[in-house]
């Protein structure tokens, strides 16, 4: 029988994000030893990039409560648990101070360019499962290092690589050469530079998600300032317009999540953005101004638009982890056990089955990828989902299987029926979308949840 790997060696955590961190805690908790490696150069890098944009998501499900006991001793008082943080709080006054307890446990500008078994590529069989991983660094200052770990946990993410705007997946032809024009971000519009760039231009919006959802409502409200006279979006969607089209509404158990999505059909109602529907996007040529003109695959052209914000969703990075056996769904490159509970082709209501480190594991025992990572390509990932991954994956390192397998986590409903890749159809669907798809309404945050006799019908709060 093969040795075990020595328990004396650190659990890798790859990423000082939400996941990351907690995952971090929850180690200590079990008394093991976490090395988080974080390529940017602060905790929650990525994070700081979104700091403008608030989630829908309150304190109280942002929060890890292993994170939480660490903090205590600190000092460090929570925030009201019913409020909503942006992205820059959640960073300043959560991942922050979490990464300072946790200390030199935490290395930033380290980012992670391999790992693999010591003396075993992916090739080999032998002893293979005796051998402790090992994790290469490239470090700010151009130093190399590579470090032996127990156990890998990847919580890195999929913000560093966004989705294109071409409906292939590939990106559209003339997409690299207009970089200068494109953005793959909601716009920060109070910095005044951004809003310039975007203040009486006309803007293409391509994406369906809370993302595409936020930059209509930001450039509406542009529009409706006095500098933004003029100012237009165009909102491209590869499917058709249905029930669910601007999300749950208010059947979204998420009350800030509809209210993104009513908040797009208000843009669009108001007249200050047209909805282009069935628009896959094929070209994006200059015209002899300068301007963008994107052409769809039917052949369809739109007219010029001086900017273009593509919000189709990211993907994982897997180049670093090409040594190592992952067992991942050919679709989604999200693990094999988790895809069926997450394909947004057949997805509904936006619930997914409780899971944790069974579905989360690979055929390489001892590696993980968990946090908006795990999900692979597919949307809706809430941090509430990553804290149980990262309990449960921590909980299987430790040897605990029990509390391993006793995963507690319900997720709050969307209020959508219905999977991306059928909206996707090319006879997508233009009716009312079914018992699921609510006609949206108006709500306020902090108030009451909806009533049942008003929540959506077979997908009801």
């Amino acid at each position: 029988m093969n040795a075990p790997v020595p328990v004396e060696l650190p659990v890798v955590v790859i990423g000082a994000g939400p996941a990351g961190l907690a995952a971090a805690a929850h180690l200590v908790d079990r008394g093991i030893e976490p090395l988080v490696l974080e390529a940017g150069p602060t905790a929650g890098a990525a994070v700081r990039e979104w700091s403008h944009v608030r989630l829908f998501s309150t304190w109280g499900e942002v929060t890890d409560p292993a994170a939480e006991k660490l903090l205590a001793p600190t000092g460090w008082t929570r925030p009201d648990p019913a409020t909503y943080p942006s992205g820059g709080d959640w960073a300043a006054r959560y991942l922050q101070p979490l990464a300072d307890v946790l200390g030199d446990r935490v290395r930033t500008g380290a980012r992670v360019d391999g790992v693999s078994r010591a003396g075993r590529d992916r090739i080999v069989d032998a002893d293979r499962e005796a051998q402790p991983f090992v994790v290469h660094v490239q470090h700010a200052d151009g130093r190399e290092e590579r470090l032996l770990a127990r156990a890998v946990i990847d919580a890195s993410g999929t913000w560093t690589l966004s989705s294109p705007a071409g409906a292939s997946g590939l990106p559209a032809l003339g997409e690299h050469t207009a970089a200068e024009k494109i953005t793959y971000r909601v716009p920060d519009l109070k910095d005044p530079a951004v809003r310039a760039r975007y203040a009486g231009k006309r803007t293409a919006v391509i994406g369906s998600g809370a993302s595409a959802f936020t930059a209509l409502a930001c450039l509406a409200d542009l529009a409706k300032a006095d500098d933004g006279v003029g100012t237009k979006a165009v909102w491209i969607l590869r499917r058709g317009l249905s029930g669910s089209t601007f999300g749950g509404g208010s059947a979204d158990q998420l009350p800030a999540r509809g209210a993104l999505g009513l908040a797009a059909k208000a843009a669009v109602d108001d007249g200050h953005a047209d909805a282009v529907t069935g628009f896959r996007t094929e070209v994006i040529e200059r015209d002899g101004d300068g301007r963008l003109v994107l052409t769809a695959e039917d052949g369809r052209r739109l007219d010029a638009v001086d900017e273009l914000i593509v919000l189709t969703g990211f993907r994982p990075d897997l180049s670093f982890l090409s040594e190592i056996r992952l067992g991942l769904d050919v679709r989604l490159q999200a693990p094999t056990a988790l895809a069926p509970l997450i394909d947004p082709n057949q997805h509904s209501c936006g619930t997914v089955y409780p899971h944790g480190h069974r579905e989360l594991s690979h055929p390489e025992q001892g590696v993980y990828l968990v946090g908006m990572k795990s999900y692979g390509r597919a949307p809706t990932f809430l941090a509430m989902t990553g804290y149980e991954q990262v309990r449960s994956v921590v909980a299987a390192i430790a040897g605990d299987i029990e509390s391993a397998d006793r995963v507690e986590l319900t997720l709050p409903e969307t209020g959508v029926c219905g999977g991306a890749g059928l909206f996707d159809a090319p006879e997508a669907d233009q009716t009312d979308g079914g018992c699921c798809a609510p006609a949206p309404q108006l709500i306020a945050l902090g108030t009451a949840a909806p009533s049942e006799e008003n929540s959506g019908g077979c997908c009801g709060a």
